[in-house]
């Protein structure tokens, strides 16, 4: 159940490339335990507005805040050390290692040793090295993946390999996961699986601000949606609101229209 905390708080953000406004003036907050929803049409600035919340873009104007820390000009790494933790729109695991593997590589962020007690060999860092690698089953058998720990990640279905990079933020203890078109590509199966997972994870307490293209998808696991098109936010409410609003009618008709017409 929600507590309507503020978690995240985008105010008024701005990103530029060049002379081109990507996002506009954006405002909107993101309450602790939710499942938020961005969508829009193609280009709307959905993904520009998750790259500058997670560091990999700057912001020309505006502040975002995460339980109250600042994030304008953080590095991607300490804004994932504060919690805030993303997925990318494709996939970014490595495809030539073990699934294990990869998990094990998004758990760096909660290793205990010092550099130097890795440098020479400490006993610690054996006991390290276990405790690291039964956290990283515990996230594959969370997620349905464990039986696969030891094939490469390039041996993946489709379906298996979004839940891979699920698994490697979800090792980073994410308080706030982002999730960049996690369905993307995924047949009806494979969608409502996911589905059950998103449940799943947010039960256990992770807030959850996700862009998706899969309308049928966001209706369903959202608490409330944010519409934007063209870079501002014309929308903003629960799902059954925002399906019949008719700014966001109008702009995802012109999207549909635009590629009839194409």
């Amino acid at each position: 159940m929600n507590d309507f905390r503020t978690a995240l708080s985008v105010d008024r953000l701005t990103i530029r490339f060049g002379g081109v406004t990507a996002v506009e003036s954006m405002s909107f907050e993101v309450r602790e335990g939710e499942v938020l929803s961005l969508i829009g049409p193609n280009g709307a600035g959905k993904t520009s507005a998750f790259n500058a919340i997670t560091g990999y873009l700057p912001a020309a104007a505006g502040d975002i805040v995460y339980r109250g820390a600042r994030l304008n000009g953080l590095k991607p790494s300490r804004i994932a050390a504060l919690g805030v933790v993303r997925t990318f729109q494709k996939t970014s695991v490595f495809a030539g290692r073990s699934v294990l593997d990869n998990v094990l590589i998004g758990l760096h962020l909660q290793s205990r040793e010092h550099p130097l007690a890795i440098i020479f060999g400490l006993p610690s860092v054996a006991r390290e090295e276990r405790r690291l690698v039964e956290k990283a089953r515990e996230v594959l058998d969370f997620l349905g993946i464990e039986s696969r720990k030891d094939d490469l990640a390039s041996s993946l279905a489709y379906g298996e390999l979004r839940l891979l990079e699920v698994a490697v933020a979800l090792a980073a203890r994410p308080a706030l996961l982002l999730l960049d078109e996690p369905v993307g590509g995924m047949n009806s199966v494979e969608t409502a699986s996911f589905m059950e997972t998103l449940a799943r994870i947010r039960a256990t307490g992770v807030t959850i601000l996700l862009v998706e293209h899969d309308m049928k998808m966001v209706m369903r696991v959202s608490d409330r949606v944010v519409c934007l098109n063209q870079g501002r936010i014309i929308a903003d409410g629960p799902p059954a609101e925002i399906q019949r609003h008719p700014d966001v009618i109008r702009a995802y008709l012109g999207e549909r229209r635009a590629r009839a017409e194409g």
